[in-house]
């Protein structure tokens, strides 16, 4: 008898599918061409390696062609099931069309595999739970977080950015951290005497 889980997959294998792959001028694709051939292979490698590393591949779109387009940087949507924490296409960012589902067995578990890795960029819950939202938030170790927000990259007066190795240099850049991390700072203080009646005193002035 499949699981609540498996007929969850079994659906998304149809939407995967059915995403509208076009060039970037088309603004009705879901998504365009990656950047360069070598990203491409990059991509397409890491889901070679899921393969190998034993995830169910569910959706494969590394044949994909468009037509008109054969020699561009094009992918289909790739759609992985079974893929554990201890795999390379879990622990590294891919950053191409392929989507990894992760099985946890409770909440605990979830929220583990949240905190336990070294990226900490953006992660979001569903749930209709305001108590398991609430703790959620509290707990989980990343920089954004959604709730019931598929996506949770703020607006630009809002702080954008990630915890751990998501993160980049002191400051993240949009909201207040942008002035911040763009403003070279400089501090003066400053202490004069009454006049040529007093010396010079070299001591930080303290409450008399």
């Amino acid at each position: 008898m499949p699981s609540s889980l498996s007929k969850r997959v079994e659906k998304l294998i149809p939407r995967v599918e059915s995403l509208k792959v076009g060039t970037s001028l088309d603004p009705s694709a879901d998504f365009g061409p990656l950047v360069t051939q070598a990203h491409l292979d990059k991509v397409k490698s890491y889901v070679d390696l899921g393969v190998k590393e034993g995830a169910t591949l569910k959706v494969d779109g590394r044949n994909f062609k468009l037509q008109g387009y054969e020699n561009g940087y094009y992918m289909g949507g790739c759609l992985f099931d079974n893929v554990t924490k201890d795999m390379r296409i879990y622990k590294e960012e891919i950053f191409g069309p392929v989507l990894s589902v992760v099985r946890a067995k409770d909440y605990s578990e979830g929220l583990a595999l949240c905190n336990d890795h070294e990226y900490g960029n953006g992660v979001a819950i569903y749930t209709r739970d305001g108590d398991a939202a609430r703790d959620f938030a509290s707990k989980v170790q990343v920089g954004m977080v959604g709730i019931n927000v598929p996506i949770p990259v703020p607006l630009a007066y809002y702080t954008f950015g990630g915890w751990k190795r998501s993160g980049f240099g002191d400051l993240n850049q949009h909201g207040p951290d942008a002035f911040r991390f763009y403003t070279k700072t400089k501090t003066v203080t400053s202490r004069w005497p009454s006049g040529i009646k007093d010396g010079a005193e070299f001591v930080i002035p303290t409450m008399r």
